[in-house]
């Protein structure tokens, strides 16, 4: 069993202009076997199709550069790469992500590239699972559950390999209590 632990970035606006649709700009994941290890990392920008160009609030809140996703490959062939990567048609995985928004949104991508999306199902909300297990009303944030656990979250909050790394390790922690 591969457990594929990953965080999307998307296209974001302060204010969504009328229509606009939210678009990959960078995956970043780790592959971790059955005992924990991790056997992989994957980090990718994405160069979006529909609004190529990044708002300033994206900008800042990701720190992803327009010169990130210019020289970026568009979505089908990062997904491409990215299902190799992670043996999606190979192995038995589980997608991990924080919430239900990195499964919809590469659900979304699929369809709009008009690709099969039928391998994002097979995905764990970690958040609600999280949730459940402390027993909390609602959930919270990444980076507040990575402190509320006393690990120290590293790297650029709001970037996919450094938001995912940080759900690596809280993942690790309760390995073998997820439902996964």
């Amino acid at each position: 069993m591969n457990y594929i632990i990953y965080d999307l970035e998307a296209t974001c606006w302060e204010t969504p202009p009328m229509g606009y649709v939210q678009e990959t700009i960078e995956i970043g994941a780790f592959r971790i076997n059955q005992y924990g290890e991790v056997r992989g990392k994957f980090n990718r920008f994405v160069k979006p199709s529909l609004h190529p160009n990044l708002s300033p609030f994206c900008r800042q809140l990701t720190s992803i550069e327009q010169s990130d996703v210019n020289r970026a490959n568009y979505f089908p062939e990062v997904i491409q790469e990215f299902q190799d990567w992670g043996r999606i048609e190979e192995e038995d995985y589980v997608l991990c992500s924080w919430g239900n928004f990195d499964r919809k949104m590469f659900a979304a991508d699929c369809r709009l590239h008009r690709l099969d999306d039928a391998w994002t199902e097979h995905h764990a909300n970690l958040k609600e699972q999280y949730r459940i297990m402390k027993r909390m009303r609602n959930g919270i944030g990444l980076k507040k559950a990575v402190e509320k656990e006393d690990i120290v979250f590293t790297g650029q909050h709001h970037r996919g390999i450094s938001d995912a790394e940080n759900l690596v390790k809280l993942f690790l922690k309760y390995l073998g209590d997820w439902n996964v």
